[in-house]
């Protein structure tokens, strides 16, 4: 097996990374099909937002759990397992005839994205070890989430017109065989460690993380006034407060609590944590403001984003070469720089302005910025690690990028449905004005959390004697 591994590294490479994009396309067709399901199905305006919330809920509360079952099961096999689970989920949405089938198919197919999700990592990091080849896995795998966005914008809205929403999640079988045959014969399975599953640790870790995931998701609806969700915020918490010392007592837990104690990964993560709630307000606002404000449709919003996906698949495959020569400074501290100024631009458009300069350019900036600290900053949250402890680690990158779109786009809404209200009240505002005004304040908070990350990054990760990619 490892023969093949090292004949075929382009195949393992796309096996790995065509899993993880299936998983973000996912996620951006079903915004650009909402419309459409909630007249096929008879969703009420209220139900709609579980389309997405539901995969959330179940996608964030399993993750750590999903990612530590790797390391005990084999890391290939739970690929193999979170990919079938993803991909029979995905059938059951298509089929779907009645709302609530449809929430509850998403709900599976948040449970198969947390197994599948911290297992692509968790590969990549095992089967690329080495650089040159480590950077380049990794610069392609950072790249994706912008690339599958866009992508799933245009097919969603290309799919929903031309054909039927359903076929956009019927697509995702013949793909998930693929893809499981193909880890089958080019994907090394990994040692397993010998160790019972940390049953009370994956309890209170669930039950945390659910608790927090619903408690953002519903504020973001209700506000953080909301008695449930502020219930919901400290249990939790407590929840969570639990975990920590189950795992301080645990012989093998479920997240080795010495993950923590490197400050470059810990704040790696904490930086990507605001650098993904920044992005989550980025595609939900922008989106929205190019459809209500400048009359686009889903195919024509998700080919607007293009400047941004070409620019960062672009730059991210010069981030592994010219960080060895110049180091990480000038790709993960500029690259967050350069995406708070792109974001900061953006906060200023109108309803009325031009595309190319209020949107495409500095798009273009966020782009650029994103392809070159995203490679650097998931290469920091795992680096050192050991590999009895990759699938962990790799579910805690997971768990930071969850939680902080989660938390970032809630603050955000919250922000920007606030400040907008007080602007427009006693002001006659169309749609598209409204939109615009709210997406302002919104990006400038975005600009905001990319600059607190920055800090971050220049205070725990950049001092570091050994480089981050290592």
């Amino acid at each position: 097996m490892l023969s093949q591994k090292l004949r075929y590294p382009n195949l393992t490479l796309a096996i790995i990374t065509l899993s993880y994009l299936m998983l973000v396309i996912d996620l951006s067709v079903a915004v650009t099909a909402l419309p459409v399901i909630k007249a096929d199905l008879g969703f009420s305006t209220a139900a709609l937002s579980w389309i997405q919330n539901a995969y959330t809920l179940a996608f964030g509360g399993l993750l750590l759990l999903g990612a530590r079952i790797g390391d005990l099961l084999g890391r290939r096999r739970m690929f193999a397992w979170g990919l079938a689970f993803f991909m029979g989920a995905s059938l059951l949405v298509g089929l779907s005839n009645s709302a609530g089938l449809m929430i509850i198919a998403r709900i599976l197919q948040g449970v198969g994205a947390a197994v599948l999700a911290p297992s692509t990592l968790a590969l990549l990091s095992t089967s690329f070890p080495e650089q040159p080849a480590r950077g380049r896995a990794l610069a392609i795998y950072g790249s994706i989430t912008g690339i599958g966005t866009t992508l799933g914008l245009v097919l969603g809205g290309w799919i929903a017109e031309a054909f039927n929403w359903r076929w956009a999640f019927f697509a995702n079988v013949p793909l998930g065989i693929a893809l499981i045959l193909g880890a089958r014969f080019f994907i090394q399975e990994t040692s397993r460690l010998r160790a019972r599953l940390d049953i009370w640790g994956a309890i209170t870790s669930t039950v945390g993380m659910t608790a927090i995931v619903f408690a953002l998701i519903y504020a973001s609806e209700f506000g953080w006034n909301d008695a449930l969700a502020f219930s919901c915020i400290l249990t939790g918490v407590g929840f969570l407060l639990i975990f920590i010392a189950v795992e301080k007592r645990a012989a093998m837990p479920l997240v080795p609590l010495r993950l923590f104690k490197s400050p470059q990964r810990t704040g790696a993560n904490l930086a990507r944590a605001l650098f993904v709630g920044s992005m989550g307000a980025f595609w939900f606002f922008v989106s929205q403001f190019l459809q209500i404000a400048k009359g686009m449709n889903p195919l024509e919003t998700g080919l607007a984003f293009l400047p941004m996906t070409l620019a960062s698949f672009a730059i991210a495959f010069f981030v592994p070469t010219l960080s060895r020569k110049f180091g990480d400074a000038p790709f993960l501290a500029g690259g967050l720089a350069i995406v708070a100024i792109g974001t900061i631009w953006l906060s200023q458009f109108t309803a009325g302005g031009s595309y190319f300069l209020e949107v495409a350019l500095p798009m273009f900036l966020v782009g650029i910025g994103q392809g070159a600290s995203t490679i650097r900053l998931t290469s920091a949250g795992i680096a050192g690690v050991s590999p009895e402890d990759a699938g962990a680690a790799s579910g805690l990158v997971s768990v930071h990028v969850q939680l902080g779109s989660s938390l970032g786009l809630s603050a955000l809404i919250a922000l920007s449905s606030a400040v907008s209200s007080k602007a427009a009240s006693g002001v006659g505002l169309g749609d598209g004005e409204m939109i615009a005004h709210q997406a302002n304040v919104a990006l400038l908070g975005g600009g905001i959390l990319c600059l607190a990350a920055l800090v971050i990054v220049l205070i725990f990760v950049l001092p570091k004697k050994h480089q981050v990619g290592d």
